[in-house]
């Protein structure tokens, strides 16, 4: 039964790429533009290099994912900024990811760590430029 499933792991790998991409892009519009406006967090306004450098790959990197766009090695970048993040901004509020509201920056570096080393799935331009080249 597994094995007729195994037809289906790419569209299945593409589902979880384009899903977190488009979570992902969320954080980064939020910072740069505002939207969704969530109390206390970004609006466009004066951010601090940091911040905008990660609303930048949040959005950028995000859509590259979204698309499937150079898939693995803006995966693993993207999966080293979460992990940055939850070092520098979450932990430091607390050991439990649960309390620092540190969990969605852990689960984002590994779904990210995971398209690195499994590649884009169906659906994206890396994809078709494979079977292209």
């Amino acid at each position: 039964m597994l094995s007729s499933l195994d037809r289906y792991a790419p569209y299945a790998l593409a589902a979880l790429r384009i899903v977190t991409a488009l979570l992902f892009m969320e954080h980064g519009t939020m910072k740069l533009f505002g939207f969704p406006e969530v109390e206390g967090h970004g609006g466009g306004g004066s951010l601090s290099p940091l911040i905008l450098t990660a609303g930048i790959l949040e959005v950028f990197g995000g859509l590259a994912i979204l698309i499937g766009l150079f898939t693995r090695p803006i995966a693993f970048l993207l999966s080293g900024q979460m992990a940055v993040a939850y070092w520098m901004a979450h932990f430091p509020r607390g050991f439990y990811p649960v309390e620092n509201g540190g969990d969605g920056a852990i689960l984002f570096c590994f779904v990210f760590l995971y398209l690195f080393f499994a590649g884009p799935g169906a659906w994206a331009i890396d994809t078709m430029r494979q079977r292209n080249g």
